[in-house]
């Protein structure tokens, strides 16, 4: 038998969200566990500091949504500010090589040393 043959690929096991497959949405996965487990722990501490189960509940969920928001649109902007800087990096780069060896090159490296 060919090890080729043996091989088999694992089933895709991921999760689909309005047809949209969670696992590939940046920050999605860092942002519910931070909120899942702040929710979690809020809830409990709130439980044993009021011994009432269901302001526990409240609380703990409450801070769950405001954490996993609050984390999503913090990631969410880093993520679009870096994809900004990628875009312009990639510009640059593929400027520095249609002009490399040309007169431009030239005149942006003597501009860049007078400055």
């Amino acid at each position: 038998m060919d090890p080729e043959t043996q091989i088999e690929d694992a089933p895709d096991k991921s999760l689909y969200i309005f047809g949209r497959d969670v696992s590939k949405i940046p920050c999605f996965r860092n942002s519910f566990l931070y909120g899942m487990t702040t929710g979690i722990g809020v809830s409990v501490g709130t439980f044993m500091f009021t011994s009432r189960p269901q302001l526990g509940m409240h609380v703990g969920m409450a801070s769950f949504t405001l954490t996993t928001l609050f984390y999503w649109f913090h990631c969410r902007y880093n993520f679009s500010k870096a994809q900004f800087e990628y875009a312009k990096i990639r510009k640059h780069m593929k400027d520095a090589t249609i002009y490399e060896g040309t007169e431009v090159e030239e005149a942006l490296k003597n501009s860049a040393e007078s400055v």
